[in-house]
């Protein structure tokens, strides 16, 4: 048999995780058909399916999801023969895989990839943006270099940096704008509307008004902050963003902006990496970037 090459397992890689021949073949930069060349091929070779082609989705054959994670460790393998090299030049540079929850994404990533751009000219920034359980998975399998989350994280093998403390404020109409701004504990009897089920930023806002996840709520759940607060605008009820997020979320018409009683509610934003990558050291370095992005103008 053939030995399978390098861009065919990574082809085999990016269908095993996407479940679907056309975002797979974006996440690759290459068209469909010739992903779906290159996995005909690697099946051949292998002298059975490995994948369950559906009408909408694909699914790994027994004997793919056994070759799977054989496959994520040759890459990841790989993966940390190329880091090393790039360690020894000092400056990072090349691609850098970089995840980021969607509550941070909107609102840091225009300064952070300017001032990336800066720092780091020759630097091919290509960012992931989904919630946490998902961006340490893929952390953890190699997928992406760092990511940008909410910590603590509590993953042993990540490193976990600090970078700033934001806190929350209250959205409401801006007919209820002169009106005394409640706590956590009054937020709770509130028709709260928050974040759909995944997102950490939901939980931090559960636990600021001591209302359990399983508590329950006469609210809708959004997909995105900015729902949210058209949400609010709406007269549906009221919601809590992150500081970040002001300047963007209290442009939208009908919502008032209030700072909360003390002690007010916040959170860590920080990075986290493998412990073992050899850019570690590098990856302290774009912290200080980030930090730098944050900062308010």
């Amino acid at each position: 048999m053939a030995s399978p090459t390098l861009k065919q397992l990574r082809y085999f890689d990016a269908l095993a995780a996407q479940g679907h021949f056309g975002r797979a073949a974006e996440l690759c930069a290459i068209s469909q058909p010739a992903l779906s060349m290159q996995i005909r091929e690697l099946e051949e070779q292998f002298g059975t399916p490995l994948f369950e082609r559906g009408a909408r989705q694909v699914r790994l054959t027994r004997v793919g999801a056994e070759l799977a994670p054989r496959v994520r460790d040759i890459l990841r393998s790989v993966d940390e023969l190329g880091d090393i090299a790039r360690a020894t030049r000092g400056r990072l540079e090349g691609r850098l895989n970089v995840g980021v929850i969607p509550t941070v994404a909107p609102y840091l990533l225009p300064a952070l990839i300017g001032a990336l751009r800066q720092s780091h000219a020759g630097l091919d920034v290509h960012v992931r943006e989904t919630l946490t359980p998902r961006l340490i998975e893929e952390l953890a399998d190699g997928r992406i270099d760092t990511a940008i989350v909410a910590l603590p994280v509590d993953e042993p093998t990540l490193a976990e940096v600090p970078l700033f403390t934001e806190r929350f404020v209250l959205v409401r109409p801006a007919a209820e704008a002169d009106a005394p701004v409640p706590g956590g504990e009054a937020l709770a009897q509130m028709k709260l509307l928050l974040l759909e089920e995944g997102h950490c930023f939901r939980d931090q806002a559960l636990a600021y008004c001591a209302a359990g996840a399983s508590a329950p709520r006469d609210g809708l759940d959004g997909t995105s902050l900015s729902t949210l607060v058209q949400m609010v605008g709406a007269g549906l009820g009221v919601t809590l963003i992150p500081e970040m997020a002001i300047p963007v979320e209290a442009r939208w018409p009908g919502v008032a902006v209030a700072r909360l009683p003390s002690p007010e509610p916040a959170r860590t934003i920080g990075m986290v990496w493998r412990r073992t990558s050899p850019l570690a050291a590098q990856f302290a370095g774009i912290a200080e970037v980030v930090r730098a992005a944050a900062e308010p103008a």
